[in-house]
């Protein structure tokens, strides 16, 4: 069972036998703050989510909750969709605006068509660079913890496929997109290879997952709704 927003009751759902909920995960919070959240809330201990989003992205967030948790592998192999933006000028270490930004170069005199002639290099199926401030791991350790601790680490190429990667508006340093992509594309590094592909540096500075296959975040709870409209039904 899918809980959407558009249920006006959550009176009729047995969530110890198990469901779908869509989440609209608001800026600075981890996707396991959704999941403690609703853990917390349900009187359910099984609840995990369908795919990490970082803190400095909003948008939606898949929570399974009871039996539904066995289908977590197969929600987090489906394609996400996002929207967002590129700011060109400065790079940053972690490629978004968890880490300072480091100027790069004037990206004044560079053209739409150069932009979008530079998209073309990461579209289809592609070899990828993850971040080094991510959760991969390098030698049993997560690779942004060696990040943190300032020491060197290498990060192998791994394939992804991006199947839309379109530019929807330019307003300089401002680069709109929108991107359909495969499980494990990291939007990020997207963002810093097209900096250097356009040789001004970019870095991520917005980000909003809008769908997981057939889920779409219009369809997604605000964490304090779900929790207020099932407070109420407690009441």
């Amino acid at each position: 069972m899918i809980v959407s927003n558009a249920n006006t009751s959550l009176s009729n759902i047995d969530f110890a036998e198990g469901c779908v909920i869509p989440v609209d995960k608001d800026l600075n919070w981890t996707s396991f703050d959704v999941v403690s959240k609703i853990r917390n809330t349900l009187p359910v201990r099984k609840v995990g989510h369908a795919g990490t989003l970082d803190p400095l992205a909003t948008g939606l967030v898949i929570v399974c909750v009871g039996k539904y948790t066995k289908r977590l592998g197969e929600l987090m192999g489906q394609e996400k969709e996002y929207s967002g933006t590129f700011t060109l000028g400065h790079s940053t270490p972690s490629y978004d605006l968890e880490t300072a930004l480091e100027f790069c170069a004037d990206p004044s005199n560079v053209t739409n068509e150069e932009i979008i002639e530079a998209t073309k290099q990461f579209c289809g199926q592609i070899l990828q660079i993850p971040p080094i401030y991510s959760a991969v791991k390098i030698d049993g350790e997560r690779a942004y913890k060696k990040a943190r601790k300032k020491e060197a680490a290498i990060l192998n190429p791994r394939p992804v496929e991006v199947k839309v990667f379109e530019i929807t508006r330019v307003e300089l340093p401002i680069v709109h997109f929108s991107l359909i992509c495969s499980k494990g594309t990291y939007v990020r590094s997207i963002a810093h290879d097209l900096g250097q592909e356009l040789g001004v540096g970019a870095h991520l500075s917005s980000l909003r997952r809008t769908r997981i296959g057939d889920y779409k975040v219009e369809s997604a709870w605000k964490v304090q709704n779900f929790v207020s409209s099932y407070r109420n039904l407690q009441a």
